[in-house]
């Protein structure tokens, strides 16, 4: 169905004649065929959102309904590929138009082009029903891209073969109680709808970063959902990129949403050079990315969180874990308000809409661990990483108090701790994890019976420094006593020998949870120890400069390979210590 436009405002326009499109419908606007989706119906009038440049349109001009709501292409070649927010390769744009993205540039998201090597699993006579894997393609060296029967189909197949073909050429035929259905390893999904699955589950499995402030303090269980919130410069976009490099999932899907170029560039030319610690090949291969920058059209956010689920749902359909890293999502709420100033709506609070909350549950929701669909047990699951970028780090405003009444984790960052260049600048005063009781069972299973109680200690640690800092503020170190001036020291190791963390070093960007528990057993040791030295008459300047102090403060940089190492460091220590008690004594 044909309209014509009769208002432009920015990236909102509005048609007439539009009555027969449905909400949420594809248009193309004017001659240039700009890509639009209606957001708002009032009888023959459509408001509509454009994902490109709108300048330069006037009233008259035509709209053209598609009759298909925004969708996305889910098959082969996915992998490594970088799209903008309506799922566009700027490889291919790049071609097209040059550095700057040209209007109306129609490309498909996948090469339609390629040949793919199918490898059937199934055979002729097998029932199978909507979400059976029936083949796979090695999409590269670490992906095996599984090829599933589509959504609402089930049934017996008729044929299928091996063999080298487009995602749009037929590679079996299934027969259904409708007729015959081809089968083709492309797949189309509304980017608005969430995938179907069996049942969704309670997370029970921690996703090691290899962050200790995050692995041991505040874990996130595979599943879960993650608010990364901070001022400018308090380092949001270093640590999702560290969970991006590092995280224990399968697949990671990264969008840059509304942030500066210059970060998703740093993706780009950091990922293809990165090792995979699990798989020794470059971590682009296994990553998705969605770039939707503050140059970009500001429509287009809203698109890109939905194309950049929709992408990890498919995903957690063959039965990966998926990690989906939102940076950031402030960006996005800052267009769902201009985009509702545009259309006269009735403003909440700081002029955001009012249904600001149910649009980011709504994203955060569809993350989850699950049972998915099909006839055997397959388990797939998308754990959701959002930063938020409140002004001046006023964690009041309504996207950040949004956001926490829908997570289970909150990850503070603090301009105090970026400012004395403490990175990842987490403060550990105002963060919680919600899984952390979950969680503690796998973790004494599968690291230490005692990790639990390491971890409570050095919360324990860490808020009586923050108590007595306020008395050292006030009358100085030397005025405690002791066992405080021992506090203090052990909390002073905790932070910068444990929690500080370089992104930069080879060996300290990533610590195993094994490595994790025996650095930290070695401070929490050293603690108790030193206070057993003190109760049996050592001197607490003796205890402070033991030799094996400085083992300690270099143990994060032992390399995996060595972690018996610390081992050693902890034996010494003990010794050291147990011998100015002795000494004391006599």
């Amino acid at each position: 169905m044909n309209g014509k436009i009769v208002k432009v405002s920015g990236p909102l326009i509005v048609a007439e004649g539009m009555g027969d499109v449905k909400m949420y419908d594809v248009v193309k606007v004017s001659k240039h065929k700009l890509i639009g989706e209606v957001i708002e119906l009032r009888n023959d009038l459509a408001s509509i959102q454009v994902y490109e440049e709108t300048s330069m349109l006037q009233p008259g001009e035509e709209v053209e309904s598609t009759g298909e709501p925004l969708s996305v292409e889910l098959g082969p070649g996915l992998m490594e590929g970088i799209f903008d927010g309506i799922q566009r390769p700027l490889n291919v744009l790049v071609e097209r138009s040059g550095d700057r993205i040209g209007r109306g540039i129609a490309v498909t998201a996948l090469d339609h082009s390629k040949k793919w090597h199918f490898i059937p699993t199934k055979k002729s006579g097998d029932k199978v029903e909507a979400g059976d894997e029936i083949g796979y393609v090695n999409e590269n060296e670490v992906v095996r891209h599984v090829i599933m029967v589509p959504y609402g189909l089930n049934g017996t197949i008729k044929e299928i073969v091996e063999g080298d073909f487009t995602v749009d050429e037929q590679i079996g035929v299934l027969e259904t109680e409708k007729g015959a259905v081809t089968l083709k390893m492309l797949q189309r999904w509304p980017v608005r709808r969430g995938r179907p699955y069996r049942e969704k589950m309670a997370p029970v499995t921690p996703m090691i970063t290899g962050q200790r402030v995050i692995d041991t303090l505040f874990p996130i269980a595979k599943g879960g959902v993650a608010a990364v919130p901070g001022p400018f410069g308090s380092g949001k976009t270093v640590v999702q990129h560290q969970l991006a490099k590092w995280a224990d999932a399968d697949i990671i899907v990264y969008i840059g949403c509304g942030e500066r170029g210059n970060e998703m560039t740093d993706v780009l030319q950091e990922f293809p050079a990165l090792k995979d610690p699990k798989t020794g090949k470059p971590l682009m291969t296994r990553t998705v990315l969605i770039a939707n920058t503050s140059d970009m059209p500001v429509a287009a956010r809203e698109a890109s969180i939905y194309t950049g689920i929709t992408i990890a749902e498919y995903f957690r359909d063959m039965g990966y874990s998926v990690a989906i890293m939102a940076d950031s999502t402030s960006r996005w709420a800052e267009a769902l308000r201009e985009m509702s100033g545009r259309l006269e709506e009735m403003p909440g609070e700081e002029g955001y809409p009012a249904y600001l909350s149910s649009r980011l549950a709504e994203f955060y929701e569809r993350a989850g661990i699950c049972k998915l669909l099909g006839s055997k047990d397959k388990i797939g699951s998308i754990t959701a990483i959002g930063a938020v970028s409140p002004p001046g780090g006023d964690m009041s405003e309504p996207v950040s108090q949004a956001t926490l009444r829908i997570v289970k984790i909150y990850w503070g960052l603090s301009s105090a701790l970026a400012y004395k260049r403490h990175f990842p600048a987490i403060d550990w005063l105002v963060s919680y994890s919600l899984y952390s009781d979950k969680l503690a069972d796998w973790f004494s299973e599968n690291v230490a019976p005692d990790w639990s109680t390491y971890t409570g200690d050095t919360m324990r640690v860490l808020q009586e420094e923050a108590r007595l800092d306020e008395i050292v503020r006030l009358v100085g170190m030397d005025a405690l006593s002791p066992r405080d001036r021992l506090t203090m020291e052990a909390a002073k190791s905790i932070r910068e020998d444990y929690l500080h963390q370089n992104a930069f070093h080879e060996v300290d960007t990533y610590a195993s949870v094994q490595k994790q528990y025996k650095m930290l057993k070695l401070i929490i040791d050293y603690y108790f120890e030193g206070m057993n030295a003190l109760d049996n008459g050592a001197d607490i300047e003796d205890i402070l400069t033991i030799p094996a102090r400085e083992g300690i403060g270099r143990a994060k940089y032992i390399p995996e390979s060595e972690i018996s190492e610390i081992d050693k460091i902890e034996n010494e220590m003990k010794s050291q210590l147990g011998s100015l008690a002795v000494k004391e004594s006599f």
